[in-house]
């Protein structure tokens, strides 16, 4: 109350000094124009007049200019007129007007010795007058002056009544301004604190409240964001706190973003964490709004941000995005998630040059379809190789300058694009521990043995200290690669690498997805998943009872057109499916800038429309090509919609789209109808296991899917649910990171093997081994 009564006096003082102040200057002007006013009425009389008194005077008609000046008595402002003779006499006069004359003696004089007319303002005892004088002229003779007189009270009189209107007006707005203050106070500051404070106490109560209704207050919208914040913070530290409890009392050792960040914490003992990717976690673009904060869609993001949560790590990556360098310090630095910051993001620039060499070129080029067993012919191109290496020693420099001053320090290198970043970090930092994780599959070494420079890319992933693969058998054909092209020695028992006197563990970490329990009873098949089947299909266009998925990037890798070709041949043996099974592919455009895949997305379309063509019956059609990146959510809808999902990779380390699916089928429901050719293969054993270059094959678990029986389907799926909890994504970085700090580091003879002669002056990225 004491706020609100300090805030409405406060107004009120402010808003009548300000109309006072107004009223003040616009009475000025008004006195003005009105003196004004009189000075001309007053000059257009006597000029009038002066020519028929002159008459009168010669004529010496005094009782006609004394009723002549009578009519002038009793007009509105005008008090009156006297005339004067030459020697200053009064020879007529309006009645009451004669004893004027002593008041104003100079004014005749002044307008006869100027020969014009002369005003002058005085007061004739209380009342304010105006006098305006002419000289009057008889064949060019003086003889005397005329003197009009007028009343100036109706300028007081006005100016009172402006002031009264002020302070009707000032009161008026002081009740107004003290009754829309209330209101104000009431409705915008006292309900949405007191919403807020309910608020408050329910979520200190655990009930699942929403702050919707706190959003639409404009004033505290950055307050809201904040407590909303806050509030989700509480919310996800409460769930993980009931999730924990609940698993202690089933028995069950379940990984969970809050253990994962207690283990992280534990382990690593505030040593510093860093994280280096090609794809950064948040990314700043410019849209409709100004700059926006984009969240690439990643499993990777998933996995790592409990860690650099849990110790305020450092995450390096490629600033992509055209608004990134709007948004970062003079290093390049800025602290996420923007809403709750809690570690760095090291942005590192690469030219369009360099990007286009480094990760176009040599990267997926190159590596990729080397690694992928899919029958597309990996390009290698010197000045590729050059960028390449550029790009590496750019990201070593930059987590070296993050470094510096860390003692012992944990570094995480991503995927492919990185091949060299171990040694380069090594070789500077040998007390750091350095792991990589390859999340593309290890070939043969017949394979990798295509690349020209595959002793540098070796030697490089050799400076880890761990290298990881999503399977046994990628690490088995790395160890083989090694054995075969490089000088050093292999042990197979204990599955470590030793060159140049360093050691490096070579470990399988399938990777996973996260995976939450239902919140509720599970959906009613007949009802819920009809009905978001028929949602889909109607937002599609299309009449359809049976839904098939598939979901990837448009890769070469991920045998999209053998898919389409199975869904043909099922088409063809089973034709009673026709009108029936609808096949929705989502298909994100990738590395579009590489023709191989703006002809491969050629083929896509072409494919499904021929398909199409051939089956199609009125408002059905057999396969529907969605060609665009699509949200979790949006991909969530269909995965629980749809009664079977089709992964059919020629060649995948792991493929996240199988386990992606299982995870979203808190139903129980849905079949998967995986390749054999994937990672996931080896873990959801319970998925129709198919080969994606046998039709026959394919169409046969495409059948198979959505024969099989209730209580099979189900228990295939709980299984296989069951498989992805216990392996989620937080148990791959929890192993991950456990085994990177079980490593013993020997750094005299990392030392002794790099520096002391055997890669000569260079660094060892640079030379052969």
């Amino acid at each position: 109350m004491r706020i609100s009564l300090r805030l409405i006096i406060s107004l009120i003082v402010g808003v009548t000094v300000v109309a006072l102040l107004f009223a003040h200057s616009d009475l000025k002007t008004e006195k003005l124009a009105l003196r004004t006013e009189t000075e001309n009425r007053a000059a257009l009389i006597a000029d009038s007049l002066a020519a028929s008194v002159e008459l009168l005077i010669q004529s010496r008609s005094y009782r006609s200019l004394q009723i002549l000046v009578d009519q002038f008595g009793h007009r509105e402002r005008l008090a009156g007129v006297v005339v004067y003779n030459a020697w200053d006499r009064v020879i007529a006069a309006t009645p009451g007007l004669a004893s004027l004359r002593e008041h104003c003696p100079g004014i005749v004089g002044q307008a006869v010795s100027q020969k014009h007319g002369v005003g002058q303002f005085f007061r004739f005892g209380q009342a304010p007058m105006y006098v305006f004088a002419v000289p009057l002229e008889t064949e060019g003779k003086p003889t005397g002056a005329l003197a009009v007189f007028h009343n100036l009270s109706f300028i007081d009189a006005q100016s009172a009544l402006l002031w009264r209107t002020t302070f009707i007006q000032v009161l008026v707005q002081m009740l107004f301004i003290a009754l829309a203050t209330l209101l104000i106070i009431r409705w915008s500051l006292l309900r949405p604190m007191a919403k807020m404070a309910q608020w408050i106490r329910e979520l200190r109560a655990g009930k699942p409240v929403e702050p919707s209704m706190l959003a639409a207050a404009t004033l505290f919208r950055p307050l809201t964001q904040e407590v909303s914040n806050l509030a989700k913070s509480l919310k996800s530290a409460r769930a993980a706190a009931e999730e924990e409890a609940r698993l202690r009392a089933a028995g069950q050792s379940i990984w969970t973003p809050e253990r994962l960040r207690i283990h992280v914490h534990t382990t690593l003992q505030e040593r510093p964490l860093f994280v280096v990717s090609n794809r950064e976690p948040y990314m700043h673009v410019h849209g409709g709004k100004g700059i926006e904060v984009m969240i690439p869609a990643s499993g990777l993001v998933t996995a790592l941000e409990p860690i650099l949560r849990a110790c305020d790590g450092t995450w390096v990556a490629h600033g992509a995005g055209d608004a990134d360098a709007e948004r970062v310090d003079s290093r390049g630095c800025l602290r996420v998630p923007p809403q709750e910051p809690q570690y760095t993001l090291r942005r590192v620039w690469l030219s369009k040059e360099e990007e286009e060499g480094y990760y176009y070129g040599f990267a997926n080029e190159g590596l990729w379809p080397l690694c992928h067993i899919a029958h597309a012919r990996p390009t290698f191109r010197a000045s590729d190789w050059e960028y390449y290496q550029q790009a590496n020693r750019r990201f070593a420099d930059a987590v070296l300058e993050e470094m510096a001053g860390a003692e012992e320090p944990f570094v995480l290198v991503q995927d492919y694009h990185f091949a060299l970043l171990p040694q380069l970090l090594k070789y500077r930092r040998p007390d750091a521990r350095v792991a990589i994780f390859w999340h593309i599959p290890w070939p043969n070494p017949q394979a990798f043995g295509i690349c020209p420079w595959q002793r540098n890319l070796l030697d490089g992933l050799l400076g880890a200290d761990l290298v990881g693969f999503h399977i046994q058998a990628h690490c088995n054909y790395f160890l083989e690669t090694i054995d075969s092209a490089l000088e050093a020695c292999v042990d197979w028992e204990h599955f470590t690498v030793n060159r140049h006197g360093h050691r490096t563990r070579v470990r399988p970490f399938p990777i996973s997805v996260a995976i939450s329990e239902p919140t509720s009873e599970p959906r009613s098949k007949s009802t819920s998943v009809y009905l978001e089947r028929a949602a889909l299909f109607k937002n599609l266009g299309v009449e359809a009872t049976f839904m098939g998925l598939g979901v990837d990037r448009v890769d070469y890798t991920k045998g999209i057109l053998e898919r389409f070709r199975g869904i043909e041949r099922f088409l063809e043996k089973y034709p009673s499916y026709q009108g029936q099974f609808t096949f929705v592919q989502i298909g994100a455009p990738s590395r579009t800038h590489i023709r191989r895949y703006n002809d491969l997305l050629a083929e896509v379309e072409s494919e499904a429309d021929r398909i199409n063509w051939r089956f199609r019956k009125g408002n059905w059609r057999p396969i529907v090509f969605l060609k665009r990146h699509h949200t979790h959510h949006e991909i969530d809808d269909y995965y629980r919609a749809a009664d079977l999902c089709l992964v059919t990779s020629l060649h995948d380390g792991m493929n996240l789209v199988a386990k992606e699916f299982v995870a979203a089928r808190d139903d129980g429901e849905g079949a998967l109808v995986l390749s054999r050719f994937t990672g996931a293969s080896g873990e959801l054993r319970d998925a129709i296991i198919v080969n994606p270059y046998d039709m026959e094959q394919l169409s046969e678990g495409i059948r198979f899917a959505l024969e099989m029986g209730p209580d099979e389907r189900i228990a295939r799926m709980r299984r296989m649910r069951e498989v992805v909890r216990e392996g989620n994504i937080y148990r791959w970085a929890a192993d991950l990171i456990k085994e990177l700090a079980e490593i013993r580091l020997e750094p005299s003879l990392a030392v002794q093997g790099w520096q002391a002669g055997r890669w000569g002056a260079a660094e060892p990225s640079l030379r052969q081994g």
